[in-house]
């Protein structure tokens, strides 16, 4: 039998969004409730009527006003070779990030981002200037998340799409360990979710500079009484 030769048809982007996505990716976003957790604990979320409008206010109002456009830039960045560009991104989320532990999240899952590109052989591997791309990526997970989908030519509206997807099924199910929820509920929320991705994705994308930027009052204390929180399950 002849061995089956590497896939170099228009697939393989998809593939490898893939597998950006896939919670195999050890940069531990499963690991994270991103105040979730206190909010259970706090009775803000109750049931599963409650984690669904917990995650809509966050993906409307964080997802869409600072996620999204700031990886069309950092992605936009990567396609022009713009280190600069690429960095004050990252600085600019990492400033949104409102408590320590999702500012720690962020760097954490970056550096395991940074390690995981260094083994995959992006096209920045062999490049002198691959270093200064490997820094940042190490303090900012989405900025590797944009590295690898500009390397990978994966669209951007696609790697956006993924990306809230990932996001969306993490948090969904951290919902159904801590509540706790069945895992038919579970699917019946993240579909119910994963239809508002379409519309979360163009309006993100549309937003000018000037417009980035968010204020969840709800997740920023919950995050911050979670880093005190007795017993917890997620780091984050």
């Amino acid at each position: 039998m002849t061995d089956i030769p590497d896939d170099k048809s228009d697939t393989t982007p998809l593939l490898r969004l893939l597998q950006l996505v896939s919670p195999c990716l050890p940069t531990g976003g499963f690991a994270y409730s991103q105040g979730l957790e206190w909010a259970v604990e706090a009775a803000w979320v109750k049931d599963g009527k409650n984690l669904e409008s917990w995650l809509k206010e966050i993906l409307k109002k964080s997802m869409v006003c600072v996620d999204i456009p700031i990886f069309l830039r950092l992605y936009d960045a990567c396609c022009a070779k713009n280190i600069n560009a690429f960095t004050r991104w990252s600085l600019i989320l990492l400033s949104c990030r409102e408590t320590r532990e999702l500012c720690q999240e962020e760097k954490d899952r970056g550096r395991a981002m940074a390690s995981i590109l260094r083994s995959l052989d992006l096209e920045r591997n062999d490049a002198p200037e691959s270093e200064g791309w490997y820094k940042v990526v190490s303090t900012c997970q989405l900025a590797g998340f944009a590295l690898a989908a500009a390397n990978w030519k994966i669209s951007v509206k696609e790697a956006t799409t993924g990306y809230l997807w990932a996001w969306i099924e993490n948090q969904v199910l951290a919902g159904v360990k801590i509540i706790p929820l069945g895992q038919t509920q579970g699917q019946q929320i993240l579909l119910r979710l994963s239809s508002r991705i379409n519309t979360a994705v163009e309006r993100g994308m549309a937003l000018n500079d000037d417009d980035i930027g968010s204020s969840l009052p709800a997740l920023a204390i919950g995050s911050s009484c979670h880093e005190i929180q007795y017993t917890r399950l997620f780091r984050s």
